[in-house]
């Protein structure tokens, strides 16, 4: 190609040309199309040596590959050059299009640069055109779509050395090398950008290796948890609904996985902890709470919530863990029981009693200021002074909380009975019990006191509180008597206990002496309590002795 005229070119060499662009673009990689691309500029476009100047990520060149002789190639292949330097050659010099040359008579100030370089031996030129060992000619390679001028994207530099015809190339040699290194920057792009694909393929593969294996882990672990493990839909209108179970929740419930779709939890927890099931976070929540078996019963279980996408922008699913602390609760409840009931009797001891009492009363008398802050809030006086009932506050002065549904405790008045219904506190003390300890023994002592237990628990009604005060004194509770009903029920009650009690293989007989006191608000629970135990002692001395006592 290199004696050709630019009027005639021989078939022979288009097709040459036409052969080493084709190479360039079914190369399989990167680095393999590089070479084809030094390689075509020494055996399709005649140079005796070309290398390809890659741009790197920093900006600098680095020869990424060389052709036309092997000493060089090993030597300047892999060597960087400062993008600076680059830019100093491709800005001074001849330029031909999109070529540039710098003659040796010009690029002698080149030769300390820390570019790459290498020049073939030879004679000085004897004729003007004639190619010199100093004599330099560079092909920028710009990105696809901008054909040459400083607009482009610098991809690459094709450094090209004395064509084999000895003479500076024509306006056909220029033309070719021109459109050569446009191709070969089209033919690199699309390797990068095959390498990428491929680079991108390799770790989408290993993505969803990863994510094959991390779902077979969650099913895994879903399905053989140890722990009961539900998901279920979040948001539509089926949200809430229970989409998959593990065999441990159906265990936990007695329930098939097939039935368990056709419920969401709401539907399964105890109509008491419906509350605290709607009070849960949904995502991150946790709740204690009771779940429906199969057979009507429930258990104590624990729920814990995470949110589990499905994808980026797709469907939500709500994963819970369920954890049996059916044990746990029933220890809880145990522990519970024993720190508020008396060990002998079971009945409710003395801080239980006081605290169902304090339940039910409220202060009249509010902190300094209180009052006042009410004023200002509700825009009316939070104490009617005429009729001396106000807003209802926690006891002992605390904040208050819900009194707009406090009801108030009321008393019947004393020395007469007027229909007024209240909370009437009946105080029982056992007549003759200490000779039965002194007698019989302290075991005979505690059947007694079990059996009285068991008596007046029995003549209560449902809700009335039988609490044990200590030593042989009882309290009861009994809301919504008159005073005719409370005597009524001190007579039953008292009736009852009389009645001959089998301890240590015999009977032994005990009294009982009442008293009838009133709560209402405004009082304490030891205010309540003292009252009745007075009106106690006062019916026990009104009494004869041997009235009091039944041996």
């Amino acid at each position: 190609m290199e004696t050709e005229s630019e009027p005639y070119v021989r078939l022979a060499s288009l097709r040459q040309l036409h052969q080493v662009m084709a190479d360039m673009n079914t190369a399989r990689s990167l680095a393999d199309t590089l070479q084809s691309v030094a390689d075509g500029a020494v055996g399709a476009l005649g140079y005796e040596m070309a290398a390809v100047n890659l741009v790197r990520q920093d900006g600098d060149l680095v020869v990424a590959a060389f052709s036309g002789n092997s000493a060089a190639e090993s030597l300047i292949t892999g060597r960087v050059g400062s993008r600076d330097s680059w830019d100093r050659r491709l800005n001074m010099g001849e330029q031909w299009g999109d070529l540039v040359f710098i003659p040796h008579t010009e690029g002698w100030v080149l030769d300390d640069d820390d570019v790459p370089q290498w020049y073939t031996d030879g004679p000085a030129p004897r004729f003007e055109d004639e190619w010199h060992p100093s004599d330099r000619l560079f092909a920028p390679m710009y990105t696809p779509g901008v054909q040459g001028g400083s607009s482009g994207e610098l991809l690459g530099v094709i450094s090209v050395d004395r064509p084999r015809n000895g003479r500076r190339p024509g306006a056909w040699g220029r033309e070719a090398l021109q459109m050569y290194a446009f191709q070969a920057a089209i033919a690199i792009s699309n390797a990068r950008l095959r390498a990428n694909m491929q680079r991108a393929l390799v770790r989408l593969e290993r993505d969803q290796q990863a994510l094959r294996a991390s779902e077979e882990s969650f099913r895994q672990a879903f399905e053989y948890a140890p722990s009961g493990m539900a998901i279920a839909e979040m948001g539509g209108d089926q949200h809430g609904r229970i989409l998959r179970t593990n065999d441990a929740l159906c265990r936990l419930l007695g329930r098939p996985a097939s039935a368990m779709r056709r419920y969401s939890f709401s539907d399964l927890v105890h109509p008491e902890d419906i509350g605290t099931l709607l009070r849960t976070s949904a995502e991150g929540g946790r709740a204690e709470l009771r779940l429906g078996r199969r057979d009507g019963s429930y258990v104590w279980v624990s729920l814990r919530n995470s949110v589990v996408a499905d994808a980026a922008d797709g469907p939500r699913f709500l994963l819970t863990h369920v954890e049996d602390i059916e044990e746990r609760k029933r220890r809880e409840l145990q522990l519970a029981h024993r720190a508020s009931h008396d060990s002998l009797t079971g009945l409710p001891n003395s801080a239980e009693l006081r605290s169902r009492l304090s339940s039910r009363l409220c202060r009249r008398q509010a902190q300094p200021g209180v009052l006042e802050s009410l004023d200002a809030a509700y825009g009316h006086p939070a104490f009617d002074a005429p009729t001396g009932h106000g807003f209802d506050f926690a006891q002992g002065g605390e904040a208050f909380e819900g009194f707009d549904h406090h009801v108030h405790t009321s008393a019947p008045e004393d020395g007469r009975d007027d229909g007024t219904k209240g909370l009437a506190v009946l105080f029982c003390d056992l007549d003759g019990f200490k000779s039965i300890n002194d007698r019989f023994g302290h075991n005979a002592g505690d059947a007694v006191l079990i059996e009285v237990a068991r008596r007046l628990s029995r003549g209560v009604r449902d809700g009335d509180t039988v609490a044990r005060l200590g030593g042989d004194e009882f309290v009861i509770l009994a809301d919504g008597l008159g005073k005719a009903d409370a005597q009524d029920l001190a007579v039953r009650l008292r009736n009852e206990i009389i009645q001959p009690i089998r301890a240590e293989g015999r009977a032994v007989r005990v009294g009982a002496s009442f008293g009838i006191g009133w709560a209402h608000c405004g009082m304490t629970a030891d205010e309540v309590l003292k009252s009745a135990d007075e009106r106690m002692y006062v019916e026990k001395r009104s009494r004869p002795k041997q009235h009091r006592r039944a041996g």
